[in-house]
């Protein structure tokens, strides 16, 4: 199964419009949102072509190959727009080695683990920092922001392939961080 994923996209247009077109390219199974879709957020800068309601209709057109979890921006209004569930505070996909946590991160996160056994994948966003890492007996991914990235790191989203996990810059696709989970 390959996996794309994109965490707070905060209602930033291009930035939509450049996951739909990499997921379209990608041969993706499933586009993986991390929450924190289409608002900016009280905390966060306007981001560059901040359009809520352009967005929703961007990710529409792959509304049916969308897996969602809720953010701390996001609202049962925004439901209303879009055309993929997107109100579960997490969701779960299972491979046949392992489980992947998918949240946003300010419910779980690695400070507030869910229950997870070894191997398990806990894929959060809402730092806006890239992480690919094991920690202890999980591994923790976190693909970074589409629109606002933190800590002078390039906007970024998330690829699962062959039993790797990477983060990888929006604008070139090079590898910002890494990590095998299925040797």
């Amino acid at each position: 199964m390959k996996l794309m994923f994109a965490s707070d996209i905060h209602g930033a247009l291009p930035a939509a419009e450049r996951v739909v077109s990499l997921f379209k390219q990608s041969g993706a199974d499933w586009l993986v949102i991390l929450g924190d879709v289409l608002n900016h957020g009280p905390r966060n800068a306007l981001p560059e072509g901040y359009a809520p309601s352009q967005v929703a209709e961007c990710l529409n057109s792959v509304a049916e190959r969308i897996i969602a979890v809720r953010g701390n921006c996001d609202s049962e209004v925004d439901q209303m727009l879009l055309h993929f569930p997107m109100t579960a505070p997490w969701q779960q996909i299972l491979t046949d080695k392992q489980r992947l946590f998918l949240t946003h991160g300010h419910l779980y996160g690695p400070d507030n683990l869910p229950p997870l056994a070894t191997d398990d994948v806990l894929i959060f966003g809402h730092t806006h920092l890239p992480v690919a890492e094991k920690h202890g007996e999980i591994f923790l991914f976190n693909p970074g922001s589409v629109s606002i990235p933190k800590g002078s790191f390039a906007a970024s989203f998330g690829m699962m392939d062959e039993g790797k996990l990477q983060v990888l810059a929006l604008n070139d696709q090079r590898v910002i961080a890494e990590v095998t989970i299925n040797p």
